[in-house]
């Protein structure tokens, strides 16, 4: 017991620090970003120009699909399903095609979804939630075979939960799941032991492809 009390004090700390970083790293942007404006002003003229020879270069590939990802899924003993494949990082605006649902990485748009423990009722767009699970988030999904007690539950975590964030997700293999950048599983409902142990592995874990990046001032639902 006493371990695992500091085991979460330490985990706790280290959110906060990853918080104040942050922080951090929002006022320095905000400095960077009015002295970008300036140079983009100066240069709009001639972005356009390039923008327009680019666009007409790449024909319609702005409006085309993109594949995410190529690989499959090996499912460990503790019931957790990892990707061992390629997981696609760029940032894209068109529709990305991904080969398991709720997706586990790959190309995402650039913006991501608020994951401070953020719960959405509706669905939200993969391509964002991708990019929230590339900060560290855990990504809470559900569909309408979920038990509704279970469904309130886990919204009450997720909400005290930094790093996580919750939606709907029509469709999915199994009633409740946990995602995290390359790795998956299913839960039997809110009182699984293995939602605790999800979190608490994958949470800004080792997985994390930027780790301490921003789950705030991104999409909003």
């Amino acid at each position: 017991m006493g371990s695992a009390k500091k085991s979460s004090a330490a985990r706790t700390a280290r959110i906060e620090e990853m918080r104040r970083a942050e922080q951090t790293r929002e006022r320095r942007n905000r400095i960077l970003a009015i002295t970008a404006g300036v140079v983009a002003v100066t240069g709009l003229v001639v972005g356009s120009v390039v923008l327009i020879q680019s666009q007409s270069d790449d024909g319609d590939s702005a409006a085309a699909d993109t594949k995410a990802a190529d690989g499959r899924f090996v499912t460990g003993a503790d019931g957790v399903r990892k990707w061992e494949g390629t997981l696609g990082r760029d940032h894209v605006t068109k529709s990305v095609t991904y080969p398991v649902s709720p997706p586990v990485g790959g190309d995402h748009n650039p913006v991501w979804m608020n994951c401070d423990g953020n719960v959405y009722t509706d669905e939200i767009d993969n391509t964002n939630a991708v990019h929230s699970l590339e900060h560290g988030a855990v990504w809470v999904t559900y569909d309408d075979r979920a038990d509704e007690a279970d469904v309130e539950a886990l919204a009450a975590k997720v909400k005290k939960t930094p790093y996580t964030l919750m939606s709907p997700v029509d469709g999915q293999k199994d009633p409740i799941m946990l995602t995290a950048w390359g790795h998956q599983r299913t839960v039997t409902g809110a009182d699984d032991p293995a939602v605790d142990a999800f979190l608490q592995k994958f949470v800004q874990g080792e997985q994390t492809p930027e780790p301490g990046a921003a789950c705030a001032g991104g999409l909003n639902g």
